[in-house]
């Protein structure tokens, strides 16, 4: 699953990997947690790319209220076509989900849990590149007419090296599916088959302090890696490796 992310790339970077103009001020994030702001790309009326800021956690145009959302921060690629939730928004509002990082939290040994807790980790691809989640986005009208604009991240199975940590992951699109997955006349079959395992690149993993376990910390220390521990115990915690 996907549960948290960050995104510090400038403007000026996203604006070339992904062929939009960047009007918003965006401020460095290093901890988007379901039911704030995140930036958003999708197709807008005269079919180019653009920029918005939409809330996580999906609500559906038929939904009474918005008390789901909480639940509809992800969809399962395996069903995303035909749940009644997302499948309106997978045939026709599709979107790229800009990250530079997302968090998965890892158990510890037995020994050592109850008092660590679970620990967080950092995943990011080589040099800590920008890169783009496949996202759904749908637009709900409040009773005073005004409309609420949310997105889910979709998921797939975890890659071999991420499986310790969870058995799901995001679904991470290449650059070259950007157009296929924004494209409303792409089929669904295609767009089916982009939904897979991301593999084409190392993921590393990097533990980190427990910052950014709170949601109320949005800053650089929740990317500070974790201390070193006692030798005794590390086996028990995750690695910082890349590609292992």
């Amino acid at each position: 699953m996907c549960g948290r992310f960050k995104l510090t790339t400038p403007p000026d970077a996203l604006e070339a990997l992904f062929e939009i103009r960047c009007t918003l001020n965006l401020a460095p994030r290093y901890n988007i947690a379901p039911t704030q702001e995140a930036p958003v790309i999708g197709l807008g009326q005269e079919g180019r790319r653009e920029l918005r800021l939409f809330r996580w956690g999906l609500v559906p145009a038929w939904a009474k209220d918005t008390k789901m959302a909480g639940s509809m921060i992800n969809a399962r690629s395996e069903t995303v076509h035909e749940k009644p939730a997302f499948r309106q928004a997978f045939a026709k509002r599709r979107c790229l989900i800009p990250v530079d990082g997302f968090y998965e939290w890892q158990k510890p040994g037995e020994q050592e849990a109850e008092r660590l807790g679970k620990i967080p980790v950092l995943l990011t691809l080589p040099n800590q590149q920008c890169f783009a989640f496949a996202g759904l986005w749908e637009g709900w009208k409040n009773p005073d007419g005004t409309i609420l604009r949310s997105f889910t991240i979709i998921t797939t199975t975890a890659i071999p090296d991420l499986q310790q940590l969870h058995h799901r992951m995001p679904v991470i699109l290449p650059p070259q599916a950007y157009t296929a997955w924004l494209d409303p006349s792409t089929s669904e079959a295609f767009l089916r088959d982009l939904l897979q395992p991301y593999e084409v690149q190392p993921i590393t993993q990097t533990p980190v302090g427990n910052a950014v376990s709170s949601v109320r910390n949005d800053d650089a220390r929740c990317v500070e890696p974790r201390p070193l521990i006692p030798t005794e115990l590390a086996l028990d915690w995750p690695e910082q490796r890349a590609g292992r």
